[in-house]
């Protein structure tokens, strides 16, 4: 069964993997994505070169992370980055071609069922191996109103 394509996504402490530069970076991600998914057809594509810049970014980040720490997923991990980045690429494209916004909304829609489970399983265990490389110890994440407390 399909899950209905999200009209929005805000920041949730959901989100968080416990090592700051990426929570940063994270959190600039689901906003600006955010602001993709509400946006008007006459501004969507200005949203999507403003996400793909972001992304570029934003990989290449993690992926400095990946290559200085020898992290054994990297090429897992760097291969998801380039096809999502090569789908923003190419519906941008297509939208500085006149094409149709609504490919731009459906894309958003897959960026914000694709983002949660790439931050959880990827770059979670991306940030618990940098922090145990930089730190020496792997990141404590405290999710305030994630807890379900059950009456005993």
């Amino acid at each position: 069964m399909q899950t209905a394509a999200p009209q929005d996504l805000t920041w949730t402490d959901a989100f968080l993997v416990g090592f700051d530069p990426m929570d940063v970076t994270h959190r600039e991600f689901v906003d600006i994505l955010g602001a993709l998914l509400k946006a008007d057809d006459d501004q969507i594509l200005g949203h999507l070169q403003a996400l793909v810049e972001h992304s570029e970014r934003h990989f290449s980040q993690e992926e400095h992370y990946m290559n200085s720490t020898a992290f054994p997923a990297r090429e897992c991990h760097t291969n998801e980055h380039n096809a999502v980045l090569g789908s923003m690429r190419e519906v941008a494209a297509y939208l500085q071609n006149g094409g149709d916004p609504s490919e731009a909304r459906r894309l958003a829609a897959e960026l914000a069922r694709w983002f949660p489970s790439h931050t959880d399983y990827l770059d979670a265990s991306l940030a618990q191996w940098v922090a145990k490389k930089q730190l020496g110890a792997v990141p404590i994440v405290v999710r305030r109103g994630m807890a379900n407390h059950d009456a005993d």
